[in-house]
């Protein structure tokens, strides 16, 4: 059974380790792994209020971090242990988001590292390509109703 839990300060330190965890397989292929860096993202971008953990049993496996803006839901954040992955946890997180934006009729942004497996995953879901940046792709998803105004 999956459910949420709310972050607060003192989960920094485990919430940084699971990225590096989450992180460092991608990170090591594009020759970027820095525990320095990756602490200074993080503590960068560390707001408890937007941000929450993932338990699966009694286990931490996960947090994510959906970051409201004045024309979009930003995704900073989703990251799970390795072990964790494919077992439906992302796609589950994607939905409760998804949802989110479509009762605000806003749109989802997010970036995914390049030549990361997240980018396979985002696109699996309905998130459309923007931009590509030196280290990063960018990605939307537009609730139905947005995605019909657009497109007429």
């Amino acid at each position: 059974m999956l459910q949420t839990q709310p972050v607060i300060e003192s989960d920094f330190e485990a919430m940084l380790a699971l990225r590096i965890e989450a992180l460092r397989e991608s990170l090591e292929r594009l020759g970027r792994f820095n525990p320095d860096v990756a602490r200074a993202r993080l503590r960068a971008q560390f707001r408890p209020e937007w941000m929450l953990h993932l338990v699966q049993g009694a286990e931490r496996v996960g947090y994510f971090t959906v970051e409201p803006q004045a024309d979009a839901l930003h995704l900073h954040h989703l990251y799970l242990r390795p072990a964790a992955q494919g077992q439906g946890i992302g796609s589950w997180v994607i939905e409760q988001v998804k949802a989110r934006a479509r009762q605000a009729q806003l749109p989802i942004t997010l970036g995914a590292l390049r030549e990361s497996r997240a980018n396979d995953f985002y696109r699996r879901h309905g998130f459309e390509l923007v931009e590509v940046r030196d280290f990063d792709n960018q990605y939307r998803w537009l609730p139905e109703r947005l995605a019909a105004g657009a497109a007429a």
